[in-house]
């Protein structure tokens, strides 16, 4: 069995099995309901402050997102009521290409932040101190 962040907590039956998995999704959607409301207020400041290309890191975490978040733990163990096209094989695919997708934003994300925010900033206080 795996271990994560919820099973040090006990509150009884509310996090075991399935119900544990959908307090695990209510955390992520505010998390991601948080990152889009930031990104939304910043694009209201106008273009010049957020280059319009930085988006597809959000859309492609947010098609992640619910890739992982649509597939249970009976469709990947085959304990589904229905098999589906391809059964559990094709539920790990699917689990696997949202995890791929969603990493592939979380790193897009720190290159965008390390090239367009820190990098820069950083070089040009290195050469105001030199001077």
């Amino acid at each position: 069995m795996m271990s994560g962040i919820l099973d040090n907590i006990k509150c009884g039956d509310c996090m075991e099995g399935e119900r544990r998995n959908s307090i695990a999704a209510v955390i992520a959607g505010t998390l991601f309901f948080s990152g889009w409301w930031i990104i939304i207020d910043i694009a209201a400041m106008g273009p010049e402050h957020f280059n319009n290309a930085y988006y597809l890191c959000g859309v492609f975490s947010t098609i992640a997102f619910f890739m992982i978040n649509v597939i249970s733990n009976a469709q990947l163990r085959g304990d589904a009521y229905t098999e589906g096209c391809m059964g559990p094989r094709g539920a790990r695919l699917w689990l696997f290409v949202g995890f791929v997708m969603g990493f592939a934003s979380l790193i897009a994300s720190g290159w965008i932040l390390f090239g367009s925010y820190v990098v820069p900033r950083t070089l040009g206080f290195a050469f105001a101190n030199i001077f």
